[in-house]
């Protein structure tokens, strides 16, 4: 028998809309509109993407105390990093992940902190993807950052997944620019039904 790799699918629930209008600048309308067409997307669906965006993480940033770093810097500290620094930013990252999921979803359970953890990845232009495989979950990041950096990915997953169900075997596919974490969590999981 087959088993066939799927998309994990973000729910596309039937939301109500509403026509509103807003009076721009004409300098902000024109970007918008050159934005729109080099991403070949309706200005409806820009303005929409940047509205959901800050919805779901750029307004929780600031009070989080969040600041973008350029991605150069991650990649240069992450040369000279050692495995006990990793266990350290760890330690350290762990607390505030979890009031982050706290403030942000209300609650802290696997779910909500992988749902978390994919808006992190969407708002900083990472790519991630979980695709199921009958009862086993495959979690794919996409950092680009080197080897240090997916042994820091690695070891925070675990560390999260231990967190919730500390008796399940995970396993990973490294390399310096992507992780795939691979978990039992049933066919029926999802981390969009809480």
């Amino acid at each position: 028998m087959k088993t066939t790799t799927n998309r994990q699918p973000h729910p596309q629930k039937k939301e109500t809309t509403r026509s509103i209008t807003y009076r721009l600048p004409s300098k902000i309308v024109e970007e918008l509109e050159t934005e729109a067409m080099n991403k070949n997307i309706s200005h409806n669906v820009l303005v929409k993407q940047i509205l959901e965006k800050y919805v779901t993480w750029d307004r929780f940033g600031a009070q989080m105390g969040m600041i973008p770093i350029p991605k150069g810097i991650l990649d240069s500290l992450g040369n000279d990093m050692t495995g006990e620094d990793i266990s350290e930013i760890i330690k350290m990252i762990l607390p505030f992940i979890k009031d982050t999921v706290l403030f942000m979803k209300g609650k802290y359970d696997l779910k909500r902190c992988i749902e978390t953890l994919e808006d992190y990845m969407r708002a900083s232009g990472m790519k991630s993807d979980h695709r199921t495989e009958g009862e086993l979950h495959h979690f794919f990041i996409q950092h680009e950052l080197g080897m240090n950096w997916s042994f820091f990915t690695e070891q925070l997953l675990k560390e999260i997944f231990n967190q919730f169900m500390p008796n399940k075997n995970i396993k990973f596919q490294t390399t310096k620019t992507t992780v795939i974490a691979t978990i039992a969590l049933g066919s029926d999981f999802s981390e969009h039904d809480y």
